[in-house]
């Protein structure tokens, strides 16, 4: 279990309302969600300022002391990833806290892979040497980051949506090998700053496309600096609605999803069609 927010927009968008001062904002989620569970075991957040990714993770609770709102107010990009933590697999670490990296590439998951070690060692086997080595924690989502960067190293012909897909339904049929009954966890963001790609697989999942520039009734400000020569677009995703005012709409359980070239989501379904 954990939380974790995204942000895609074509012009620089400050989130610090989504982060902090929301109904339901993700610093808020951290302490309690509306399942009632806390999320204390680290936080991190990811943005591209210039173009280039830069990650702030600590490992305590975003909701202990005034490191999260301090970043969430300084933040003001075009692509932006935050999580909140709550450990399953692999203890409170900097190496295990979330969003991952490599190169440009950023990475955020919710959910768990029961029976860890035994997938992991099916995993390990389809890892390129390179991203293996890169292994510095013990959480499954780490592992699941470099076996989908293996992925599109191997095949970049395929696309990231491809991509994705396939390497997702790979460990749905692995941890099914290990055990048919496991309720596998595997919402994912996964972004290089110009594209955006995730999931939703058994744990909730929203969003919501914003397609014009809107006062926010919580700060009483607009979100960005508008250039009036474009339609500004963006879109944000949330594993649980961060506003009450806003028209947020639930990602369909079992879907991979991309978002497009409006700032909508094209999606499709995610299953389990390989075997042994």
């Amino acid at each position: 279990m954990c939380r974790l927010y995204a942000m895609h927009a074509n012009e620089p968008t400050k989130v610090e309302c989504g982060l902090v001062k929301a109904q339901n904002a993700l610093m808020a989620q951290s302490q309690s969600d509306m399942e009632g569970y806390a999320h204390g075991h680290g936080w991190g957040v990811a943005d591209y300022p210039d173009g280039v990714p830069m990650i702030e993770k600590q490992v305590w609770a975003a909701f202990h002391g005034e490191h999260f709102t301090r970043k969430a107010a300084r933040v003001y990009a075009k692509t932006v990833v935050a999580h909140v933590r709550r450990a399953t697999v692999g203890g409170t670490s900097i190496e295990n806290t979330h969003p991952f990296h490599h190169g440009r590439w950023i990475f955020a998951h919710n959910g768990t892979i029961p029976n860890f070690d035994d997938v992991r060692m099916k995993m390990l086997d389809h890892i390129d040497p390179l991203h293996r080595t890169k292994i510095s924690g013990t959480t499954d989502s780490e592992h699941i980051f470099r076996y989908l960067m293996s992925l599109f190293l191997l095949h970049p012909e395929r696309g990231l949506l491809a991509t994705v897909k396939e390497g997702l339904e790979q460990i749905l049929t692995w941890a099914a090998e290990v055990d048919p009954t496991a309720r596998v966890g595997l919402n994912i963001v996964l972004t290089d700053g110009e594209h955006m790609i995730g999931s939703r697989y058994n744990r909730s999942l929203h969003y919501l496309h914003r397609d014009h520039v809107f006062h926010c009734p919580i700060c009483d400000q607009p979100h960005v600096h508008h250039d009036p020569k474009t339609n500004y677009q963006a879109i944000e995703i949330a594993s649980e609605p961060v506003t009450i005012v806003d028209q947020w709409y639930e990602v369909p359980n079992k879907t991979v999803f991309r978002v497009a070239e409006d700032y909508r989501l094209d999606m499709e379904p995610l299953g389990r069609p390989f075997s042994k």
